[in-house]
């Protein structure tokens, strides 16, 4: 089963990436519609946009999620409901596929909850308290976004239509508010501050999940609204410089917790919060095909990252802590061969490593950020965030693979893996070291191939890379056990106090709101107002129409009495 639904998604990847350069080489773009029944002024309509950015990226989601479905049918092979995590993958592909194809907020949404809704399932696979707590702070984060989807349906309607494509000619006053509502809500999916403290609980997730998760799926779907919505947004200057400000400290903030993370996926799950960090940084500085050039590169090496780790992780009798590693690269004690390859190539270009992937899309982000109407402050922030980069990965491969060796009980497990599990990080391993070159002259044009800076600034991006490297040298020889007695190790570790902040405000303040609300609503309105409040105003009432009753009925009967005798006075 895991290998048909291989075949299938890896033949349909192969297929859209060869359409995808047809609608490239045109500049083609093709929307087709669905008018299922239209009410006053407003269609409600199934749309598909086909143009070079949705197919490429559903290119690049379904060969990802081919490798790691593949992956999967070894990685998941001791599970008893197999079937059920299969069913659970495919349907948050499908949920993905929705909001990549469809212009319409409506069909968007049906995709953007499948995804929050899906992820939840996904991450409480493991069922114990650490995961259902995790999917809890998860569910809740991203319900936000779904949230705030709705609203800006119900103000698109206002405007005559809920297709992007439509409206970026008009000039409407509701774009402000629908901007703002919009901006929020990527925020919320991409896990940008304050919503940064789902993605690194989000790791409880089985490994394939977060390969799948955290590089092409869930944390990109912010990214590509974004992307979709950047002609509307960027008409507002203020919430374009908050949105680069709050992006750019999500990359500081990131850095600085992944140099100082022992949790193996946890470190992985930051510097995937750095990088859409530089994704957000760059789409608000008007970059918008870097930005999707970066997206799509960063998910091929970052899923080969997640594969190696699991593959770690399975081999060290399932613990992820770093400080348990080390010793895997020398000639006495080479486990994993391939494996550490593979991790060190992902690594590297996850540090923009001259001629590897990810060198072709960070090294132009970081140039043209030159060419841009940055402040000091923020660029200073910026570069330095990258040297954080290559921080914590130096840090990760040297306790990782080339430190003294902890863990002496678990030598028998080491080796590499099942033939499936090296296939598929094979083919992502080639993908990471291609796929640069090729995306640069497949997406990108002028003026990026050209890019004429002073030597200073030309060389300012390697010599923060060198600084960095040196930093995260010294970093692995610090005594972990004297740093982490210091109030600010814990500062950095919390990601600024977001992680004990998030959870605490969703569930000492949202929850018990909502929680009155739904005794006062949903869970017994009927009965507090009907079964307590009703018969007690009834009995006040029916009190007073007694009282009132017989002092009417002593007066009736003293005027009938009255009238009586002046009766019989007027007789006689």
């Amino acid at each position: 089963m895991f290998k048909n639904v291989f075949f299938y998604l890896f033949f349909t990847s192969f297929l859209l990436l060869i359409s995808s350069s047809y609608f490239v080489l045109e500049s083609f773009c093709l929307v087709m519609e669905w008018e299922m029944f239209s009410m006053n002024s407003l269609t409600f309509s199934f749309l598909m946009i086909l143009d070079y950015i949705s197919l490429i990226f559903l290119s690049v989601v379904l060969l990802i999620s081919s490798m790691v479905i593949l992956y999967s049918s070894s990685y998941m092979s001791s599970e008893i409901f197999k079937s059920r995590f299969l069913i659970l993958v495919l349907l948050f592909i499908f949920s993905m596929m929705f909001m990549i194809l469809s212009p319409s907020l409506i069909s968007i949404l049906l995709g953007w909850d499948g995804l929050g809704l899906v992820s939840f399932c996904l991450v409480i696979y493991y069922q114990n308290r650490k995961s259902f707590s995790a999917g809890m702070l998860t569910a809740l984060t991203n319900r936000i976004g779904d949230v705030l989807i709705l609203l800006s349906i119900s103000f698109f309607s206002n405007i005559g239509s809920w297709n992007f494509c439509n409206i970026f000619m008009l000039n409407s006053s509701w774009f402000m508010l629908i901007s703002i509502l919009i901006c929020m809500a990527s925020m919320t999916k991409s896990a940008q501050i304050p919503f940064s403290a789902w993605l690194p609980a989000a790791m409880a997730a089985p490994t394939p999940v977060s390969a799948l998760v955290h590089s092409s799926t869930l944390v990109t779907a912010g990214v590509y609204l974004m992307i979709r919505f950047y002609s509307i947004v960027s008409k507002f200057d203020f919430l374009i410089l908050l949105f680069l400000i709050l992006s750019t400290c999500t990359m500081f903030m990131s850095g600085l917790a992944a140099n100082v993370e022992m949790d193996l996926k946890k470190v992985i799950a930051l510097s995937t919060l750095s990088q859409l960090g530089v994704m957000m940084s760059s789409l608000s500085l008007g970059m918008e095909k870097l930005c999707f050039f970066h997206l799509i590169i960063h998910a091929l090496f970052k899923s080969l990252l997640f594969m190696c780790a699991g593959c770690f992780i399975h081999n060290n009798s399932d613990s992820q802590d770093i400080r348990f590693f080390g010793n895997w690269m020398t000639k006495e004690f080479t486990f994993s061969p391939l494996t550490s390859l593979y991790f060190n190539t992902a690594n590297l270009a996850l540090c923009g490593f001259p001629f590897m992937s990810g060198f072709y899309s960070k090294d132009l982000i970081l140039e043209m950020c030159f060419l841009n109407s940055m402040n000091l402050f923020m660029m200073v922030i910026f570069f330095f965030s990258t040297g954080l980069t290559v921080s914590y990965t130096v840090r990760l491969i040297l306790m990782s693979l080339a430190s003294s060796f902890n863990y002496i009980s678990v030598i028998s497990k080491m080796g590499d893996n099942s033939k499936s599990m090296n296939l598929s990080m094979m083919f992502m391993f080639f993908m990471s070291l291609m796929a640069g070159k090729a995306g640069l002259s497949f997406i990108l044009i002028f003026p990026y191939n050209y890019i004429v800076l002073p030597f200073f600034l030309k060389f300012t991006t390697l010599f923060v890379c060198l600084m960095g490297l040196i930093f995260g040298f010294y970093l692995n020889k610090l005594k972990w056990k004297i740093f982490s007695s210091y109030k600010m190790f814990e500062f950095l570790n919390k990601m600024w106090f977001l992680t004990i902040i998030s959870p605490n405000i969703l569930k000492t303040k949202i929850m018990s709101f909502s929680l009155k609300i739904s005794k006062i609503t949903t869970n017994g309105w009927m009965e507090l107002f009907l079964g307590m409040y009703l018969p007690m105003v009834l009995i006040g009432v029916s009190s007073r129409v007694e009282i009132s009753s017989k002092i009417h009925m002593n007066i009736l009967f003293f005027l009938i009495f009255f009238m009586f005798f002046c009766f019989l006075f007027t007789m006689n």
